[in-house]
């Protein structure tokens, strides 16, 4: 197998190559997972004007889910959509690039911008769609730092529970914590003040929460 450096060469290769097959559209990111500062994970991007971010950017959601889960449990990811923060949709692939001992050492990403395509999609969608339409999956958010992904994962955990805050029973609020401890979401340093101030909890309760959150899975 490749040296960690011939690893990372090759993926750049791999990258300029792609690139210059599939044109500015197409964004390539490989993060590197080895970096102490994984808030600065970003090694090599071309075409990054597609999703706004430039090398030494912090990790996309991927990147904390990728840090937060038994290397054995995780798939590569092919043809999904997400969305950059000016609202347009990214057909994306992730590939784990792996050592000898199933290590997931760096993240090869692609985003092919198919914003203009939807749009003529779109159009001829009118056209020949019937009543009986097909629900779409909501595009995953791109982003450029760690604090960006906490305030989405915050997000989605009161969207799981379907009420504010102010309304949540304390088995409802260990539930939340629960979806942010997996996915990740306590990796950002200083996200536990954060995540306490949010749902109104000391840190001591917000412990006690993600130590109740990770007996019942236990348990499952």
């Amino acid at each position: 197998m490749a040296t960690t450096k011939g690893t990372l060469g090759l993926l750049i290769q791999m990258a300029d190559g792609l690139a210059a097959q599939f044109g500015s559209n197409c964004e390539i990111v490989i993060h590197d997972l080895k970096k102490k500062d994984f808030e600065h994970s970003i090694v090599y991007i071309i075409n990054g004007h597609v999703s706004n971010r430039k090398l030494d950017d912090g990790p996309s959601a991927i990147v904390i889910e990728t840090l937060n889960k038994n290397p054995e449990a995780l798939k590569d990811q092919l043809a999904y959509l997400t969305k950059t923060k000016d609202g347009r949709i990214l057909k994306s692939s992730t590939m784990y690039i792996r050592t000898e001992d199933d290590k997931v050492q760096y993240i090869f990403s692609l985003n092919y911008d198919i914003t203009g395509l939807m749009t003529i999609h779109s159009a001829l969608d009118s056209l020949i769609s019937t009543p009986e339409e097909s629900t779409a999956k909501k595009p995953k958010q791109i982003t450029s730092n760690v604090n960006d992904i906490l305030d989405d994962l915050i997000d989605q955990s009161v969207a799981l529970i379907g009420k504010p805050v102010a309304l949540m029973t304390k088995e409802e609020k260990v539930d939340a914590i629960r979806f942010l401890n997996d996915a990740g979401a306590f990796l950002v340093t200083k996200s536990g003040d954060k995540i306490s101030a949010f749902f109104n909890i000391s840190k001591f309760t917000l412990y006690s929460y993600i130590d109740a959150a990770t007996k019942t899975e236990g348990n499952n």
